[in-house]
């Protein structure tokens, strides 16, 4: 029987000592300095406190047992003689009448040592999260998490939403990564599908009258892992506004998200409202990326024009009618190693598969390694048009205009990192990345696509897609971006019918298309919806933003590693050939 305790081990003071109390928790570890005399930490959730063993009797229970079994320890306060200021409870000492084992720890070797799990192989981490979850320095992470959200969870209900559910399984819809598809058994030869998100739900909740959705929403795609995407689930905060702009959107999110990044964050500075917009070709063109890190100050400078032609190859095909360019990015003061020069050159081409260039003006006013000998001719222009003085360093890269811009825009990141002074360490900085593209050349000539999300209203409405080219066309469409990491995309939506499927028309869907593909949508918008838009940023990334962790794996309680396996639980996994049956499943061989 378990008993109960009258503190945890991190509440004792001094001001409780010859106190008679009951602890509990993990037996973290006992330093013995003789057969009557030692020092054990019981852990629990909590902290820790330090029991001393001073009988033989004791100490022959103390050291049969394994580390990490869960223990009772009752016993008297009373001041510690040798204080620790590196424990809450340094001040005090439990002196124990009775030890009682709760929970045994069968094996002698754990493994890892739960102070340094964090050390350990992922996988072994991953399959031992129970361990790993005990060392404090991970178990922080999840109650920042839970903190997070709570907090996400009152800004929300203050600015006047409605906390509501919908539902886990639904029907396949074309969001842009793969289902994940669930048997029917009631009905055989069809499917539900884990959702995406809770998109259309969400748009029909506006069409049913309410007026202000939000839910900390499970989203489910079959993608593959990186360090800012856990590959299967993922939580968003997910909102809708009915009778709402673009900009409605954007004054609730800067109402609710500084202060919490404020309160939780590992900085204390936050972009204050009203957040940064910057056009989707404007964040192309300066930054080569859209979702920038801003607390970098390097920008992007095209140099087509002039250093088309200058004898270096890969810089030839900038001469090809505007379909390509040439791209710098100048770091003042900058002089790295060769060592260093060489891995920011292989670091760039390992993340694009483009390769990056450099040179530099030395103290003498001269151009020097890299490609310097191919662009002395031209010194007078790149100086003058790149304002370049002594010792700074122009990383350059080439190739089509969309390839060169995002080489540079890797260049730009890996170079801020690098280079002293170019990158504010200590802050967050939330930027919008606004103006979309509606739509993008499709895989046919002439053929084109929907550049990210079709239920987004065209900026210009029905006149724009009747008398606009396509590729023109900008959506009401919006990125919510924090320090270099997308954290949302969202929009004002398409709540017309007749633009709906006009937008659809030229990707080459009919009205039945639409109809088909969604039904509930279409005619809950024939019965008259209000204008509406949203938005859902990632509770995860957030989070990993937040604790400054570079991993998202880091504050998910059970996430999957890389190959998208739970490798404690053993997912996925076969299942029995009746489950199968009752799915009206059958397996292929394979090959």
């Amino acid at each position: 029987m378990v008993q109960s305790r009258t503190h945890t081990c991190n509440e004792l003071r001094l001001s409780d000592a010859g106190k008679e109390v009951t602890l509990v928790g993990w037996f973290e570890n006992l330093r013995r300095v003789s057969r009557t005399l030692g020092f054990l930490i019981l852990r629990d959730f909590y902290g820790k406190t330090q029991v001393v063993i001073e009988t033989e009797e004791l100490m022959g229970r103390v050291a049969a047992l394994h580390t990490e079994s869960t223990i009772s320890v009752s016993g008297t306060v009373r001041e510690r003689s040798a204080k620790s200021a590196s424990m809450d409870t340094g001040e005090i000492e439990l002196s124990p009448r009775s030890i009682s084992l709760l929970g045994n720890c069968r094996y002698a070797e754990l493994p890892f040592e739960i102070s340094r799990s964090k050390e350990a192989a992922e996988n072994t981490r991953l399959k031992y999260r129970y361990l790993d979850l005990r060392n404090p320095a991970v178990k922080d992470k999840i109650v920042l998490r839970c903190q997070v959200v709570a907090r996400l969870r009152q800004k929300m209900a203050q600015q006047g939403f409605l906390e509501i559910t919908t539902p886990i399984l639904t029907c396949s819809s074309p969001e842009g990564a793969r289902d994940y598809l669930v048997p029917s058994r009631n009905h055989p030869g069809k499917f539900y599908a884990l959702p995406q998100a809770p998109q259309q739900f969400k748009q029909l909740l506006m069409a049913s009258g309410f007026d202000r959705y939000f839910q900390i929403a499970p989203c489910f795609r079959d993608e593959d892992a990186r360090a800012d995407r856990s590959p299967g689930e993922f939580y968003q905060l997910d909102m809708e506004m009915a009778f709402a702009t673009q900009e409605d959107v954007f004054r609730v999110l800067e109402e609710v998200l500084p202060p919490v990044f404020r309160e939780y964050g590992i900085y204390q500075t936050v972009s204050a409202a009203p957040f940064r917009r910057i056009s989707y070709g404007d964040a192309i063109e300066k930054y080569g990326s859209d979702k920038p890190d801003l607390r970098i100050d390097l920008t992007l400078r095209d140099v087509t024009a002039l250093l088309s032609g200058c004898g270096f190859p890969p810089f030839e095909m900038a001469a090809d009618g505007g379909r390509s360019a040439i791209k710098a990015v100048v770091v003042t003061g900058f002089a790295p190693g060769r060592k260093l020069t060489d891995k920011l050159c292989a670091d760039v081409e390992m993340e694009t598969g483009n390769k990056a260039y450099w040179f530099r003006l030395d103290g003498e006013g001269n151009f020097t390694g890299g490609i310097s000998k191919f662009v002395q001719d031209r010194k007078e222009d790149l100086i003058r048009t790149l304002s370049l003085a002594p010792g700074d360093f122009v990383g350059v890269t080439s190739g089509t205009k969309a390839a060169a811009a995002k080489t540079a825009g890797v260049y730009r990141r890996l170079l801020g990192q690098s280079a002293d002074g170019h990158m504010k360490k200590d802050v967050y900085e939330f930027c919008w990345i606004v103006d979309f593209p509606m739509y993008e050349p499709g895989e046919e000539a002439g053929q084109v696509k929907f550049c990210h999300n079709p239920f987004s209203m065209p900026q210009g409405g029905m006149d724009a897609l009747l008398r606009k080219d396509p590729l023109e066309i900008y959506a009401y469409q919006y990125d919510l971006v924090c320090n270099g990491v997308e954290l949302s995309s969202g929009a004002v939506r398409n709540h017309d019918p007749e633009i709906m499927v006009k937008a659809f028309e030229l990707v080459g869907l009919g009205e039945e298309d639409v109809k088909a593909k969604f039904p509930a949508m279409y005619h809950a918008f024939c019965y008259g919806a209000p204008p509406h838009a949203g938005i859902a940023p990632g509770v995860d990334r957030m989070v990993m933003l937040i604790a400054g962790e570079e991993s998202i794996r880091e504050i998910i309680p059970f996430p999957m590693n890389k190959a998208a396996q739970d490798v404690m639980m053993g997912a996925p996994s076969e299942v029995e050939p009746r489950q199968l049956e009752e799915a009206h499943i059958r397996l292929l061989p394979p090959g």
